[in-house]
């Protein structure tokens, strides 16, 4: 309470006189530093936000600004809840970036186990029929219902339940391949 009354007499004596930035900036930063401080608990990193504060009201038409201490407190809480969400983007993106790159090379055990499943899926495709195995892999590349049905000269109407036939039939092959395996 102490220091808002001293800021708020600092403030009357300021503007007595033309406030000017220089003054504004030497008598309010020790305040805008200690309410950013309150936020990101590091000196160096709140200095550096109050110092885009102040450029922030350098640039702002003072005269239209009630009171400058109120102004400048909710600017700097605003710009210092700015920087905790900039933080917390950043390390997240930095995250996936690590996750990226953990995912880049694949071991040769992964590599080789990769390309024997795509083999067993191939060799489980191979037996179903034509049909069959146009409409999985039609679906599975994203093609709709519509172009299903056009392309294996089926009615529209009929592609789900053919569909969910060719599923279940791959689904038996596979894990019959599967079994013979192990």
């Amino acid at each position: 309470m102490e220091v808002q009354a001293k800021l708020v007499m600092n403030h009357a004596h300021i503007q007595d006189r033309t406030d000017t930035f220089q003054e504004l900036f030497t008598t309010y930063y020790p305040f805008v530093v200690r309410q950013i401080m309150r936020i990101v608990k590091d000196q160096q990193t709140a200095e550096d936000i109050a110092q885009d504060v102040f450029l922030s009201f350098y640039h702002t038409d003072r005269s239209v600004i009630e009171h400058i201490p109120a102004w400048l407190s909710k600017a700097a809480l605003y710009a210092a809840y700015n920087h905790l969400r900039s933080e917390k983007r950043r390390y997240q993106r930095q995250e996936r970036s690590a996750t990226d790159q953990e995912h880049v090379s694949p071991s040769t055990e992964e590599m080789w186990l990769e390309k024997e499943t795509q083999c067993e899926v191939r060799e489980a495709l191979e037996e179903l029929d034509e049909r069959e195995r146009t409409l999985l892999v039609m679906k599975y590349a994203g093609f709709p219902y519509a172009e299903l049905a056009r392309a294996t000269g089926t009615q529209i109407s009929s592609v789900g339940t053919l569909l969910a036939r060719a599923k279940n039939k791959f689904r038996t092959i596979y894990d019959r391949m599967r079994g013979e395996d192990e």
